[in-house]
């Protein structure tokens, strides 16, 4: 451990001092001397830009491009090795006076010999005896400057994808932001550049600033550009240059190759510092025959002087671009004006100009080919094709075609790919996007075709013929997807217009776009009914459910604050009724305008059920003294106690937590009968004696029908009749007069809850009670056989006797009178009329008449006995009427 402290601390103490002043490594930031470079290899001659590596037997024309102004005097020397133990002949060596004229117009022209494997230049300032000195300093230690060689190389290509990736972010950046988020992945694919994806989470003007912080650190291991300089060897100085790059004091947390290379030149350079001579590096940028020089340490004219060190391409076997297809799959319009073929794997094909002249070749029928101009963009992420040259050629639908071109000197054959020409296709939405489109919103459909390579545009053409453009992306080979701009289009047909590249006409695809659907969120239904309930939102536009075949059709619907409850009635009863427990189904859900929604439906359990076995209705005290007696037992009156049994159905027996709840018929009052309030009492495990205080658990305005229910684990079961809840009024006294044909009256209280009162149970002369009545007497017929009968207003279709005894009333001398007088008129010419004084002498007590003008007189009749009379209707308020002709027999002063 200590060793290897040791050790690198005196690698740090090896840097130039520049170096070790700061934690980082400095920037090659500093503009150096720029040369221009010329290889030349048989009869073709490249720029260096164009020249990933040198071969026995080139020629290189190299010549310094100093200013007219430039004062301090530089001698050029070109050096070439053979490996780290091998040292360099002295005739490998090759000078150039850049001060004097041949060398400033000329240049420096050399050969590679045979053997050599680097070729580094050196820039020394003009002292005396300094090429010797360089020369022996050299070949003294060969594997230092072949080490340091190849650093330079891998720097100098690591730090061209760096500048290719900081030149493109800068250029989005200025030109439109908003592009960084879509540009800099396909970037960081091209120029394997690692890329914080937290930084286009920020905004766009802050996400450049965030994508360049970091500088060295963002490029990652390239396995083509170590191929192409030779990989590092192993060792422990190999092994301290890495470690070097980990360590925290450097703030880079993970390993950067090109910042392994600038410590390792950094130590191997500062490690041939002499008195008069210190080297320092220099990487190149290159610009066609530019071979343009960058610092990271400011030269020195002073002794110990700068020596500048650069680095031209290896003398080694060419390392063609392992460059592939990002999708090989893929198919591509050769029609697009802007092909773009993704590819990745070579990064240096997209940051340098290694690669050049490279063509898509297009084989084509009759052994025909045609050639198409390729260039790469990182920006792109691929290699664009210029399609232009391919004019009017037809060379079928689907084509193959490959990369050819050159690698430097060398011929180069990359990766193929399908094309395909543009054709008329058929163009149909995808499953489930047939009903998707809703209008009021941006909606997402997808469109299917054989190949959507070729699309160019989509519109969308709403009813009015307006057009709207349609943001569309393929997301298969064979798929599109489309998002359509709804927001103010009204429902109904729409069109789709689907331009292709190279195609006349758009294509028409026609669509239906229809209003916001309701929501489904359930459909509940229990195994063994009839009927389900349809749960959700606008649910007012559901015409049927499709559920295993049964169609069920809807009832009346529900809503409460925007949610629907809508019953769902089966037109097959037996099929619904043969559902089974636990399974699940699709349901299919009709919309009125014809669209068709899907839901998943769970058919519940058996919903609990309890059948009535008997029931008895206690009465009160209370009840007695309204003198109506009730004969109906379906009848319930209010105050009276309701005592009903139940046998369980479905569970079988009767659970502890089951309860049953009573209710109105219109749900305006309820109550809840559980074991638990002691309304419930079990007389075995599936008989159940519930018991009903009428008075106490519903409101005491509750009346009419009475339904009960059972309740289990919050499933309630069907609605079955379970009585019904009268309301009775209070009678007191019923008094009549003495002439029959005279009416009644009945007094009392709450004589508003009486339908109707008649004197037979037949109700043939029925005296109507008004609606509100709030009198507290009643005009009513003479009782038959001293019995009046009842039909209440809560249930007018039960006629109940009233058990009240009949107060008769005397008659009035003026009754008396008009009843002598009509029994005169009546009676025969020869038959004597009784006295005035209503004496009779004995012998008139057989005659009939007679006896029944004294019956009249002694109760005040007035008239014979009248023809029957039609059905009496109390007036509201009622009006007096003395007649015996009056249609109306109301008794005056009821109240």
């Amino acid at each position: 451990m200590m060793r290897a402290v040791v050790n690198f601390l005196a690698v740090l103490l090896l840097m130039p001092a520049a170096m070790a002043v700061r934690a980082d490594p400095a920037p090659f930031d500093l503009a150096g001397p720029s040369l221009d470079v010329k290889v030349t290899r048989g009869a073709i001659t490249l720029p260096i830009s164009e020249v990933p590596n040198l071969a026995s037997g080139d020629r290189l024309s190299i010549k310094a491009e100093f200013p007219a102004t430039q004062s301090a005097q530089y001698q050029m020397v070109a050096a070439f090795l053979s490996g780290s133990t091998n040292p360099p002949p002295k005739n490998w060596f090759f000078r150039c006076e850049t001060w004097t004229r041949q060398c400033a117009q000329t240049g420096l022209t050399i050969t590679v010999p045979q053997g050599a494997q680097q070729l580094l230049l050196f820039l020394a300032p003009r002292t005396g005896g300094d090429f010797s000195t360089l020369v022996d300093t050299v070949r003294g230690r060969p594997g230092a400057f072949v080490r340091a060689s190849q650093d330079l190389n891998q720097a100098t290509l690591d730090r061209s994808r760096l500048q290719a990736y900081l030149s493109a972010i800068r250029a989005l950046n200025d030109a439109d932001p908003v592009q960084l988020e879509e540009a800099t992945p396909l970037l960081a694919r091209s120029l394997a550049i690692k890329v914080n994806d937290k930084c286009l989470d920020r905004i766009p003007e802050l996400q450049a600033p965030c994508l360049m912080r970091g500088g060295e650190s963002l490029i990652l291991d390239d396995g083509h550009s170590t191929s192409i300089v030779e990989a590092l060897t192993s060792g422990p100085a190999s092994d301290l240059a890495m470690e070097a790059s980990f360590t925290p004091q450097l703030s880079y947390g993970y390993y950067s190759p090109y910042i392994a290379s600038v410590f390792d030149i950094g130590r191997i350079l500062a490690s041939l510092h002499t008195a008069q001579y210190q080297y320092i590096p220099a990487l190149a940028s290159l610009m066609g025959e530019q071979f343009a020089l960058t610092l990271n340490i400011p030269p020195s004219f002073h002794n110990p002087k700068s020596v500048i060190v650069a680095t031209l391409p290896a003398v080694k076997q060419a390392q063609l671009p392992p460059l592939h297809a990002v999708n090989p799959r893929d198919f591509y319009c050769l029609r697009k004006s802007a092909l773009v073929l993704p590819v990745e794997g070579a990064p240096l094909v997209f940051s340098t100009a290694y690669a050049h002249d490279i063509v898509l070749r297009l084989a084509g029928g009759n052994n025909r080919s045609v050639d198409l101009p390729v260039h790469a963009d990182a920006q792109q992420g691929g290699l664009v094709v210029d399609t232009a040259a391919l004019g009017s050629a037809n060379l079928g639908d689907s084509v193959q075609g490959s990369l050819h071109g050159y690698w430097g000197f060398d011929a180069y054959e990359g990766p193929s790919f399908q094309l395909v020409n543009s054709r008329p296709q058929s163009w149909q939405l995808t499953d489930g996007d047939q009903e998707a489109l809703i209008v009021g919103r941006q909606d997402t459909i997808h469109l299917k075709a054989e190949s959507v390579s070729c699309l160019d545009d989509v519109m969308l053409k709403d009813p009015a013929g307006k057009e709207l453009k349609a943001e569309w992306k393929a997301v298969k080979p064979d798929e599109v997807e489309l998002k359509l701009p709804l927001q103010a289009t009204q429902p109904g047909s729409l069109t789709l217009l689907v331009r292709q590249y190279g195609g006349d006409q758009p294509q028409p695809v026609q669509l239906q776009a229809f209003a916001e659907p309701g929501h489904l969120d359930d459909f509940t239904i229990y195994a063994g009914d009839v009927q389900g309930t349809l749960k959700g939102s606008g649910l007012d536009a559901v015409a049927s459910l499709l559920l295993k075949g049964i169609e069920f059709v809807p009832g009346a619907l529900l809503s409460h604050q925007g949610n629907d409850e809508l019953p769902m009635i089966a037109k097959q009863t037996q099929g619904a009724a043969a559902l089974k427990p636990a399974e699940v189904l699709k349901a299919k859900v009709t919309l009125s305008d014809g669209r068709v929604l899907s839901l998943t439906v769970h058919v519940g359990p058996p919903r609990p059920r309890a059948t009535l076995i008997a029931k008895s209705v206690q009465i009160s005290s209370s009840i007695i003294s309204s003198h109506i007696q009730i004969i109906d037992p379906d009848e319930l009156p209010q105050g009276a106690t309701l005592a009903f049994s139940l046998r369980a159905q479905s569970p079988s027996v009767f659970q502890h937590d089951e309860t049953i709840e009573v209710a109105t018929a219109d749900g305006s009052a309820s109550t809840v009968l559980s074991f638990t309030n002691g309304a419930l009492t079990l007389a075995s495990s599936r008989i159940a004696v519930a018991t009903l205080d009428a008075a106490h658990p519903l409101a005491m305005s509750a009346f009419g029908p009475l339904q009960f229910r059972v309740n289990l684990n919050g499933v309630s079961g069907d609605w079955q009749p379970l009585a019904t809840l009268v309301r009775l009024p209070v009678l007191t006294d019923l008094t009549c007069p003495a002439t029959p044909e005279l009416a009644c009256k009945l007094s009392g209280s709450g004589l508003f809850l009486v339908d109707s009162i008649s004197g037979d149970p037949h109700f043939t002369h029925p005296v109507q009670v008004p609606d509100g009545f709030p009198g507290y007497a009643l005009p009513v017929p003479q009782p038959t056989n001293g019995q009046l009968y009842v039909k209440l207003r809560d249930d007018p279709s039960v006629v109940n006797p009233i058990a009240m005894t009949v107060v008769s009333l005397p008659p009035s001398p003026e009754e008396a009178a008009r009843a002598a007088a009509r029994l005169a008129a009546a009676a025969p010419v020869d038959q004597p009329v009784a006295a005035a004084a209503g004496t009779a002498s004995p012998s008139d007590n057989s005659n009939p008449s007679s006896s029944a003008a004294q019956i009249a007189a002694e109760q005040g009749a007035a008239a014979p006995t009248q023809p029957p009379q039609p059905a009496v209707t109390v007036p509201n308020p009622p009006e007096a009427a003395t007649s015996a002709s009056t249609v109306q027999p109301v008794v005056p002063h009821l109240n």
